[in-house]
């Protein structure tokens, strides 16, 4: 079984839903898309995967989002998508790839949605929250 994360290891949600996949049993494929910045087919791919757009996967905080003024609505889809590909710090994270889907986990117990061993049992993340056992619905 394949699962891929687009992992920033310097991002706590991040870390905590790599965490939570190695938990569940399976060792991802690691894509650090700011040492591997992620082409324009590839992020168009993934969102259509997750059923998202670019606005809902453009990350604001800590990025070049306000000085770029990708707020205002002039930009076109494909233009926000370009400045995702030239600013990869402004793609939100993590992204996780299964065999059941593709999610942009954020909390990363959303992971658990499509993972597809969930039962990873009670989990601590990184500031101290518990994220309690839970099962998938059959």
């Amino acid at each position: 079984m394949t699962i891929t994360i687009y992992h920033n290891p310097a991002c706590g949600t991040s870390r905590n839903t790599l965490a939570m996949i190695r938990q569940s049993g399976e060792e991802p494929e690691i894509i650090e898309y700011l040492k591997t910045p992620l082409l324009h087919d590839a992020l168009v791919d993934l969102m259509t995967r997750m059923g998202i757009g670019p606005r809902e996967l453009l990350r604001q905080k800590g990025t070049p989002y306000a000085e770029l003024d990708l707020g205002n609505p002039k930009w076109t889809d494909d233009q926000l998508i370009d400045f995702m590909v030239e600013h990869p710090i402004l793609i939100n994270r993590p992204i996780v790839v299964t065999p059941l889907g593709a999610k942009l986990c954020r909390p990363s117990e959303a992971v658990l949605d499509i993972l597809p061993n969930a039962e990873v049992g009670m989990f601590t993340k990184e500031d101290g929250e518990v994220v309690p056992a839970r099962k998938r619905a059959p």
